[in-house]
């Protein structure tokens, strides 16, 4: 273990020891880290069909794909939603992670829908999901805040596919108004923000306002820039404005941030589970 390293996970402990308030801000990094990863031998060890007829590259393009039919489209979320959700089970990253901040005064933001900060154990009360969750469904029109848990849904969806398609019985109608319905994650206008949504949200907020003017250390994980206003930008904004406040940021592809905040900031560019198991120790 070289000098340099070892002074960063030291210093990384006594912040943490010191903190009054920690923010981890999680993105899909983190669930990548983990093993959740959308491309690559994943993808086709468990799409293959798919990738034969549509020509499928890896999960994320795959969500935005124009499936001919809404037989074939939920014959794929239900395995995409299925493997991501439901079949991966806790990841030893996230009890890790558990284990670092279960003594402190903590709260979760994330961009990632997989549910893993929830099967790890943390505290729901302490997670704010602010793109939703692959476990709901929605009105694809949002045209009522309700959500659907899809758990037996999906399963039966996968039990009767045949060739990428699952039978027209099983295609979800919203209860309201009828038509179409999606997963319950932020890829339109029409994604539902309800009541718990707004709850986490407010809880969130009220975290941030509370750890003004107290020791406040942000633990970003994984968050690149296809979403940077939801954690990324404000955590950079957060350590710059705010006196008390540090920055560590767990990023092997995009680490650095503005040069304002860079005595305010420690990068991890290593393996995030090595990381977590020396902070650990």
């Amino acid at each position: 273990m070289d000098k340099q390293y070892l002074n960063r996970i030291t210093y990384t402990k006594d912040l943490i020891n010191k903190a009054d308030y920690i923010v981890i801000g999680a993105g899909a990094g983190l669930s990548a880290s983990a093993g959740i990863q959308y491309g690559g031998q994943r993808f086709t060890d468990n799409f293959a069909p798919f990738i034969e007829k549509y020509g499928l590259t890896d999960m994320y393009t795959s969500g935005f794909y124009s499936f001919p039919a809404e037989e074939e489209r939920w014959a794929y979320w239900a395995k995409h939603i299925s493997l991501n959700r439901y079949e991966v089970g806790p990841t030893k990253l996230y009890e890790n992670l558990l284990q670092l901040v279960k003594k402190a005064n903590y709260f979760v933001i994330t961009t990632n829908v997989d549910s893993q900060f929830e099967l790890a154990d943390f505290p729901p009360e302490n997670i704010f999901e602010v793109q939703g969750n692959y476990g709901n469904l929605q009105c694809a029109k949002g045209c009522h805040h309700s959500l659907y848990d899809n758990k037996l849904l999906v399963n039966e969806m996968i039990a009767n596919r045949e060739n990428c398609r699952i039978p027209s019985n099983l295609v979800p109608q919203c209860p309201e108004c009828g038509g179409k319905m999606d997963p319950h994650l932020r890829i339109n206008p029409y994604f539902v923000q309800n009541e718990a949504w707004n709850k986490s949200n407010d809880a969130y907020d009220c975290f941030i306002d509370e750890s003004k003017g107290k020791n406040l250390l942000l633990l970003e994980f994984g968050v690149g820039f296809n979403t940077p206003g939801i954690i990324r930008y404000p955590f950079e904004q957060m350590t710059y404005q705010n006196e008390h406040t540090k920055l560590i940021r767990f990023n092997m592809e995009h680490p650095n941030g503005p040069k304002e905040n860079r005595e305010k900031t420690i990068a991890f560019t290593e393996d995030i589970l090595s990381v977590l198991l020396e902070l650990n120790k």
